[in-house]
């Protein structure tokens, strides 16, 4: 048991960080992997800070919107990675030789990385990763400390970091966010010790299990009020019965950390990787449109009032799919809503014609 009135952050640690090919942990592959080793130094010497580092080849293409994240291309991966089994296999050895229960392993969202990992080593090598120690979560735990407000209370690293002014060089460099996160680690046990930095290792680690199935469940709630809302406004019932699958998952889930079993492809929300945004835009600009997040906007126009200002409109459309209006509009006319009309559709000529008017408002 540790030291009661030292924090296991004065101890030795190591973080993981791996970028990927997208976001589901069973299906997608790792891209680059990255662990970082901090060995404190005796008093009056610096910490020694050790990264290895990783890149696969992971014998699929990488998305483009991935690749503006993290800035490996498929062509690069194939060029210069490694077979992923090879690196899977390496990742895994070197964690079981670093990760014991007096040093700790750190991961921002570790329910998405180590079941990255575990679902590889399956792919790869028939066997799943096993846990050498405990796990510190910053994102566990900074959620537990300031739970979420809601919808656009989103709790990226960067923005983590931000808030408690840990330093990020490169975001989306798996060897810098793995860095970030053991920084983030050790702010968080410094500045909230009763809570965090002088709990052995073992309570903290079971104590974000707990957390963590009560930040799942409550993610769900806010979920199910959607879900009320879409039932209200007469959504189809394929899309209603689909929510309510991936509700029921993400319950069924929140009670695994931090392994999450895999419940298939609808345990979490449909999602994507964003492509960056540029400055000033906002943050899912760039971000692929999904056929459910078609769908819902195609449902919010023709729900709309059809005496509504249609430049209102797509500005308060803006704001909810964080995106510009000026994109709002694009894809309302790319699903045949008449984005000058709320709750109208519109046919080939309307849309023809209304396309010959934005490209002239852009000197197309």
């Amino acid at each position: 048991m540790n030291n009661p009135v030292t924090s296991w952050a004065s101890g030795p640690m190591i973080a993981l960080d791996l970028e990927t090919t997208d976001v589901d942990p069973h299906r997608d592959r790792i891209v680059t992997a990255s662990i970082v080793i901090i060995t404190p130094g005796l008093p009056g010497e610096t910490t020694e800070v050790t990264t290895l580092n990783w890149l696969a080849n992971p014998g699929v293409d990488i998305p483009v919107e991935a690749t503006r994240l993290h800035g490996v291309t498929t062509e690069q991966a194939q060029h210069d990675g490694r077979p992923a089994a090879d690196v899977v296999a390496e990742v895994a050895a070197d964690l079981a030789q670093l990760w014991t229960p007096t040093t700790p392993l750190c991961a921002f969202n570790a329910s998405y990385d180590l079941t990255m990992l575990d679902a590889e080593l399956r792919r790869y090598h028939g066997r799943g990763l096993p846990l050498g120690g405990s796990v510190i979560d910053p994102l566990c735990i900074d959620r537990h400390l300031r739970p979420v407000s809601g919808w656009d209370d989103r709790r990226t690293l960067a923005n983590v970091c931000a808030h408690y002014e840990a330093r990020l060089d490169a975001a989306h460099s798996s060897a810098e966010d793995a860095i970030a996160t053991a920084r983030l680690a050790w702010l968080l046990a410094k500045r909230h010790p009763q809570a965090v930095g002088l709990l052995d290792l073992h309570e903290l680690h079971k104590r974000q299990a707990g957390w963590f199935q009560t930040q799942e469940n409550t993610y769900a709630n806010r979920q199910e009020r959607k879900l009320k809302q879409l039932v209200a406004r007469g959504a189809s019932s394929e899309k209603t019965d689909q929510m309510r699958e991936r509700i029921a998952k993400i319950r069924a889930s929140a009670k695994y950390w931090p392994l999450r079993p895999d419940l298939g492809d609808t345990a979490q929300p449909v999602r994507t990787r964003p492509a960056a945004p540029q400055p000033g835009e906002p943050a899912n600009a760039r971000a692929s449109w999904t056929p459910e997040l078609d769908a819902s906007l195609r449902e919010e126009w023709l729900a709309a009032d059809p005496g509504a200002l249609a430049e209102t409109l797509r500005k308060e459309l803006a704001t909810q799919f964080r995106r510009t209006p000026g994109a709002i509009r694009s894809r309302l006319l790319k699903i045949r809503c008449d984005p000058e009309l709320p709750s109208s559709t519109c046919d080939e000529q309307r849309a023809a014609e209304l396309q010959r008017v934005y490209d002239a408002e852009y000197g197309r």
